[in-house]
């Protein structure tokens, strides 16, 4: 490796060395002062990568501009959660170095799986961020919901780890090669053990992005776990596996199988998001079925990869990851001793919390596509290009589910501010400047890629490129 490489890594070492350190300072003086710290390696590796940009190829790992956007992205998506939680990890007692330590780690694996040039990093990168947020979800020790959910997702994410691994044996028990640009070269017609590796690759990052039918965990994690990590959980750790599978779909784009089975996803995913969430009482359950659905939106667009869906599906994870740190945040700054869950809980709070219920309510908007916020342009961009690829029908589908999500929204903003509190309704904490820039950030993010979404746009043009 050059000096070159090593400076081109730098936005992966920075994080990565940044968590042993952070571990290494803690054990010596624990504090609050660790999210600072944090937040200044996650900044540092930023601006790395946004005023240095190099590329450089190395064994395993590729630094080019879709890595780089990505690391923007995770890093943006992580700072924002570290703003967050230094608050609300205060208020519900969890100490120690070990919540930003673990954020960095995940970090580093994030990168590194954006960045994987072969299935075996591929796969190190996916389980490392995975492995540092089977930690996070349980992380407050004394919640007994949080333990539950932190078992659920290790249960299920060790599961998927083993299909995901299998998969990796097969395919190269197939073509005596893991490198992703030589297996992309592929016959005419696959070989069934080639195509058997895909399929359980494939199974394996839909876990990761909670596409039907490898969901079922959503709800319960997103639930038990705090709700600064399932921010992060919902959003940078999606746009990771999202990458992922941007990497490992050219293996399937000779086989016509590989499409009908990313159409049955896309439409199973949408619809099953969508309904269960109309039934749903608790919010964090609500954006856990919301999340779920918004995934099949971003299927559908991997559908349509040659007609531009590749564009369209990375502006979507943008737009869908600043509206998910913003519901995401509303309710963590809106949580004292316990999280406020139940959707009841939430009347009147537009007016005596402002910032809060306004960027819960434009996340909320956005979430269903109501323009001027990002989703609109998310969905006319994924809409658009299902319509250019031919995929009518999904696209029609996709639009009734988009219908039906907007009344579950709607739910929640009214509640914010066409119900009346009850009149034994305790007063509403003041937030703190780092709560507030944590609220603020992703709800400009959304107005302003709602009404200006050309820059992104024409940015992912040039940065990806499918066959």
């Amino acid at each position: 490796m050059t000096n070159a490489d090593l400076m081109a890594l730098m936005p992966l070492i920075i994080p990565a060395l940044g968590s042993v350190l952070v571990l290494l300072i803690g054990a010596v003086r624990p504090g609050g002062y660790l999210y600072g710290v944090a937040g200044a390696l996650v900044a540092a590796s930023l601006l790395w990568a946004l005023c240095l940009p190099a590329s450089a190829l190395m064994p395993g790992l590729a630094v080019t501009p879709f890595s780089r956007f990505f690391v923007l992205f995770l890093g943006g998506t992580c700072l924002v959660a570290l703003l967050l939680a230094a608050g609300y990890n205060k208020r519900r007692g969890i100490v120690g170095e070990e919540y930003p330590a673990t954020l960095l780690f995940a970090l580093a694996g994030m990168g590194a799986a954006c960045a994987a040039t072969d299935l075996l990093m591929l796969f190190l990168g996916l389980e490392a961020f995975t492995f540092a947020f089977y930690i996070l979800v349980a992380v407050e020790r004394d919640s007994p919901r949080g333990g539950e959910a932190g078992l659920k997702y290790l249960l299920n994410g060790t599961l998927a780890a083993a299909v995901l691994a299998m998969g990796i044996a097969l395919v190269y028990c197939s073509r005596g090669t893991l490198k992703l640009a030589e297996l992309a070269l592929q016959p005419a017609a696959p070989e069934p053990l080639f195509l058997a590796g895909v399929c359980m690759i494939l199974l394996g990052v839909a876990f990761k992005l909670s596409f039907v039918p490898a969901h079922l965990w959503t709800p319960d994690v997103y639930q038990g776990a705090p709700a600064p990590v399932t921010a992060l959980l919902s959003t940078a750790s999606k746009g990771a596996s999202a990458a992922a599978l941007f990497l490992v779909l050219p293996l399937a784009a000779a086989w016509r199988g590989g499409h009908d089975i990313l159409w049955c996803l896309a439409l199973a995913t949408m619809a099953c998001g969508n309904l269960a969430a109309l039934v749903q009482t608790s919010i964090k359950r609500l954006l856990a079925w919301s999340s779920v659905a918004q995934m099949g939106y971003v299927a559908l667009a991997f559908v349509a990869l040659p007609a531009g869906g590749a564009r369209a599906a990375l502006f979507y994870m943008v737009a869908y990851g600043a509206a998910g740190l913003a519901s995401f945040g509303a309710v963590s700054v809106l949580s004292d001793g316990s999280d406020r869950d139940a959707i009841e809980q939430y009347r009147g709070l537009g007016y005596r919390n402002p910032l809060a219920g306004a960027a819960l309510a434009v996340a909320l908007f956005s979430l269903a596509g109501i323009p001027p916020a990002a989703g609109f342009m998310a969905k006319f961009a994924v809409f658009s290009a299902a319509l250019r690829a031919g995929e009518t029908a999904l696209a029609v589908a996709g639009v009734l589910m988009a219908l039906v999500g907007v009344f579950f929204y709607l739910r929640v903003v009214v509640a914010l501010y066409m119900r009346p509190a009850d009149g034994g309704e305790a007063p509403v904490r003041p937030l703190s400047l780092s709560e507030g820039l944590a609220l603020a950030l992703p709800t400009a993010a959304i107005l302003f890629l709602g009404l200006y979404p050309s820059p992104l746009l024409d940015l992912l043009a040039h940065i990806v490129k499918f066959p």
